[in-house]
């Protein structure tokens, strides 16, 4: 009798897996990871969605943002009596405007079309400002520990100790008092041009600048002082490697992951605080549209024509909804203990 005896081309090691297989990267593991999880790929569609917006809010929207009717202020599409029950002694049927007019004819869909440039502006240089600070300052601190890391975490306890919230609007209210009138050739005037320019957006993003990064240099110095004293990065110091070249070659890339994740799930904050600024008047300058600045003006409203403040709260709420799901998708993608786990 003959025993046919198939051997595998295939060596193993002892736990059996084979040595030949080539293992995926953490970056590779991690979008696979990323791609199962529904709710991280809602998020980031409904993102996309709204950069699609942002960048053709010119195609997509039906009228200018700051065209003003007066004759067909607070006008509504009919379908929207059987929404509001409430809004039916007040209507002024007009199939014209998709989502209704403001209280200066303004159509509502298009601003708020326009106002997703003034959410995702904020939404992408708050967490550019916050890491480029944050993760300088906190890198220095951490890596050279001793004094600099002592005298550099007291200033940012000093920071924290003072209400973040408070000092922006205290800083806004500095900065609109200021610049209103600036002499002409001096730097509060270009900072007032620069700041009318970009339709209130310059002091709060430097509000945000001087307030978003301490939380990020305090997880930046944790992630540094855990790593810094790895078998690498000994032996990164022993063959001569200068202190720059093992800050950005071997530290930064090995932190980095957490560090993204952490604005991910910030940018909702940012988003938040833009609309609240724009809603106390401490914002946006009109007629820019922004969400905070249209759910202000529908409350005043809010009995008789609820659309005014709904419809832009719901744009808010989906934008901020959206990044928190993407970005706890990003953190159980790029959490290393879950590696294998999915």
């Amino acid at each position: 009798m003959t025993v046919e005896i198939k051997l595998s081309s295939r060596r193993t090691d002892t736990g059996g897996t084979p040595l030949t297989d080539k293992r995926e990267s953490l970056w590779q593991d991690a979008l696979r990871r990323l791609l199962r999880n529904r709710a991280a790929l809602i998020g980031g569609t409904i993102i996309l969605i709204l950069v699609l917006m942002a960048i053709f809010a010119d195609v997509i929207a039906v009228a200018p943002y700051d065209k003003q009717t007066l004759s067909e202020q607070n006008q509504v599409p009919a379908y929207l009596g059987a929404i509001f029950p409430s809004m039916k002694p007040y209507m002024k049927v007009s199939g014209k405007y998709p989502l209704g007019a403001d209280y200066v004819g303004r159509d509502l869909f298009s601003r708020i079309v326009y106002g997703t440039r003034i959410s995702l502006t904020i939404a992408l240089i708050g967490p550019l400002i916050s890491l480029f600070i944050g993760v300088i300052y906190g890198s220095i601190s951490g890596y050279f520990g001793g004094r600099v890391d002592n005298i550099m975490m007291r200033i940012v306890d000093v920071l924290y100790a003072f209400p973040g919230l408070l000092f922006i609007i205290l800083l806004m209210a500095f900065f609109r008092s200021t610049f209103a009138k600036p002499e002409p050739g001096t730097l509060a005037f270009f900072l007032g041009k620069l700041d009318a320019s970009l339709g209130g957006m310059l002091f709060i993003i430097i509000g945000i600048g001087l307030t978003g990064w301490e939380t990020q240099a305090r997880l930046t110095r944790g992630q540094v002082l855990s790593v810094r004293e790895k078998e690498f990065i000994e032996a990164a110091h022993t063959i001569g490697a200068s202190d720059l070249r093992i800050m950005f070659r071997h530290i930064l890339p090995n932190i980095i992951g957490p560090l993204v994740v952490v604005e991910t799930l910030a940018i909702p904050g940012y988003i938040s605080l833009e609309a609240f600024l724009s809603f106390i008047g401490l914002g946006i300058n009109p007629p820019t549209p922004s969400w905070g600045a249209m759910i202000a003006d529908g409350a005043n409203a809010i009995r008789t024509y609820p659309n005014q403040a709904i419809f832009p709260a719901l744009a808010l709420a989906i934008t901020m909804f959206a990044f928190n799901f993407l970005g706890d998708g990003l953190r159980d993608a790029l959490e290393p203990r879950l590696r294998g786990t999915q």
